[in-house]
């Protein structure tokens, strides 16, 4: 059989699924012809597809030596090694593709993605783009486009998208979640009881509707919660077949705590941690930072880096080089501070290099998975009943369990009303929440209040000038006059922020999602904070801060209550005073702002989870209750 004859026989081979004789019959074509490129791509993707990396870039090595002009060989090496976690060496055999074919669809598709995860979020919006010049409908880059536009805050060029990718596909996964949540960024509510019934039917029949951050906006329920989270873990990071730590049990003089975040950076994650990085207690706890993230230079960047014994850059290792690096380190405990939201990189703890697998304070929710052991919450946030909607266990901290930093020092000067845009008399309702965290029923509500209290004012923080101009039309829709919503811009410094704080009278929450970082802000400065505690975590964490500032006459359970509590503040000055005058007393006694006793708590239930993990599985019923 001639060598054309054989490839053509190997090729059918493979085609039928039959890869070992196939691999025999190129095999053989290598022998009568070693620079046979064809022979040597798909030897190269088949072991690629059987995980032989290595073989895999050999093979693809000696193709593209025997044919540097055929772009797929190219190609194919820089997915070889992608998968072996060699981004830079991926993304020059990918140029090497295009300069051969600037139009090779795949090629822009996939390397658009590496840029992406190199933070080069310009060059991957540039080759999505130029996909959708090639190919207005390509599904795969009419998703990644939109989600690019959204990282630059192009926010309605990303509908438009968004919006196409649903004619042309209705069921692409994702794209309902992905079109909603960009609505709501820009304050676009047409069609808002729709689409959440649309999000909540989807995720109830198992559908990929919506990413499960997104999902939160549109539902206040937990099991709804979970199933998106669980839905969304299958595809996202399933459990990898290879698990790195295979039970060892580490005796290490200290417990080894690694925790791995993209936010260890000017973030409201960072701003949370900050001061429970640096009052772990050393002499028991080794420490290590594993950022995911941008360096910003920032202040708040500095202090973590002096705060951890070991702070690691990982952005340009791939996730099993991550995980391998953590299995090598012995970490005992890892937590994870960002769940499923930007730039966090969940299938790094797929391949379960850690003994103890922890979910903490970025995400509002379960992951969704088996392989991460628990999540630190409070009774409040995830009550009892609840448990069952968290895959993870359960670890409680005894008062709230979001951290917060009291070595911040609000600024002592407080810039005037003028300065701030407000009018110089009049009830000042504050909600400085996301954009995205604002929904129909609760702005509802505000705009009877304003009308409920002659001279009032909202007072609002919006990225950019469509969703303010969104909020003005549905105020006017409303009957009220749009002057009344006034915008707060951003101020470089935290204290200088807080500071504006003092100028507000009551701080109204949003509902379902609430405000987190920015209701302990309220209270650090001591404004009231006014929430409907809900049915999800998202909806119950304001109500947690609230009651470990021992104010909890200030958590209603309807929307109904909510209203009819913020408009008595509003119409009570007496009452307003004596609300204000007892935050500023309980900032001192109570929990909230105590960073030391939040940090002690922490530690203690690290070190339960790691004591179960020593004693082994048949210990872990007794030792959980030590928690």
């Amino acid at each position: 059989m001639s060598v054309p004859d054989k490839l053509i026989h190997a090729i059918e081979l493979q085609a039928q699924g039959q890869t070992d004789s196939a691999v025999r019959v190129f095999n053989e074509v290598l022998a009568l012809d070693a620079s046979n490129a064809h022979a040597l791509y798909s030897l190269s993707l088949i072991a690629l597809n059987a995980g032989d990396g290595v073989q895999a870039c050999q093979f693809s090595e000696r193709g593209v030596a025997a044919a540097p002009l055929f772009a797929p060989l190219h190609y194919l090496h820089g997915a070889v090694l992608q998968a072996m976690g060699n981004k830079d060496g991926a993304l020059r055999s990918f140029d090497a593709a295009l300069a051969i074919d600037p139009d090779y669809v795949e090629v822009l598709l996939n390397s658009g993605a590496l840029l992406r995860s190199l933070f080069r979020h310009q060059e991957a919006l540039d080759r999505f783009q130029k996909i959708l010049r090639i190919d207005p409908d390509h599904v795969g880059a009419l998703g990644n486009c939109g989600i690019m536009l959204t990282e630059f805050k192009r926010s309605e060029e990303a509908i438009a998208l968004f919006e196409r990718l649903l004619q042309i596909n209705p069921d692409a996964d994702y794209a309902l979640g992905l079109l909603f949540y960009e609505k709501m960024h820009l304050c676009d509510w047409t069609d808002f009881a729709a689409l959440s019934a649309q999000l909540i039917h989807g995720v109830r029949s198992d559908q990929r509707a919506c990413k499960s951050l997104a999902f939160m906006s549109a539902s206040d329920n937990a099991q709804d919660h979970q199933h998106a989270a669980q839905i969304f873990s299958r595809n996202y990071a399933p459990k990898h077949a290879k698990s790195l730590w295979v039970g060892e049990r580490y005796r290490h003089k200290k417990i080894r705590l690694a925790y791995l975040s993209p936010d260890l950076r000017e973030h409201p994650v960072g701003h949370l941690m900050a001061g429970v990085f640096e009052r772990h207690d050393k002499s028991r706890f080794e420490t290590i930072a594993i950022s995911l993230g941008v360096d910003d230079q920032s202040r708040l960047r500095a202090r973590m880096v002096t705060a951890f014994d070991q702070f690691i850059d990982a952005r340009d290792l791939s996730s099993e080089q991550v995980a391998q690096m953590m299995r090598d380190m012995e970490v005992d405990i890892v937590v994870d501070l960002g769940g499923y939201t930007s730039d966090t990189r969940t299938d790094i703890l797929a391949f379960r290099p850690v003994p103890v697998q922890v979910n903490y304070l970025g995400y509002p929710g379960t992951m969704g998975v088996d392989y991460i052991d628990y999540i630190v919450a409070d009774r409040y946030v995830i009550p009892p009943e609840h448990q069952a909607y968290y895959n993870e266990k359960v670890v409680y901290l005894p008062d709230t369990y979001l951290p917060t930093d009291n070595s911040v020092q609000i600024s002592e000067r407080t810039p005037t009303r003028h300065e701030c845009g407000l009018p110089e008399v009049g009830v000042v309702f504050c909600s400085f929440s996301h954009d995205y965290k604002i929904s129909p029923p609760v702005f509802e509500v505000w705009m009877r209040l304003l009308t409920q209290v002659p001279g009032s004012v909202l007072w609002l923080m919006s990225r950019g000038a469509t969703a303010q101009a969104n909020l003005r039309k549905e105020a006017s829709a409303r009957g009220v006059d749009p002057a009344r919503l006034v915008f707060a811009g951003r101020v470089p410094l935290v204290e200088d922020h807080l500071a504006r704080y003092r100028q507000a009278d009551v701080f109204l929450d949003t509902h379902p999602y609430n405000a987190h970082t920015t209701a302990a802000d309220a209270l650090m400065a001591g404004l009231p904070v006014v929430t409907c505690m809900g049915n999800a975590f998202p909806a119950r964490v304001a109500g947690s801060l609230l009651h470990a500032m021992g104010m909890p006459e200030l958590v209603t359970s309807s929307l109904v209550a909510y209203e009819a509590l913020a408009l008595q503040l509003a119409l009570e000055p007496a009452l307003l005073a004596s609300v204000k005058a007892r935050i500023a007393s309980h900032k001192a006694s109570f929990s909230l702002f105590d960073t030391q006793a939040l940090t002690l708590n922490l530690e203690a239930a690290y070190v339960a989870m790691w004591r179960i993990q020593q004693l082994g599985d048949a210990q872990d019923e007794l030792a959980a209750k030590a928690m």
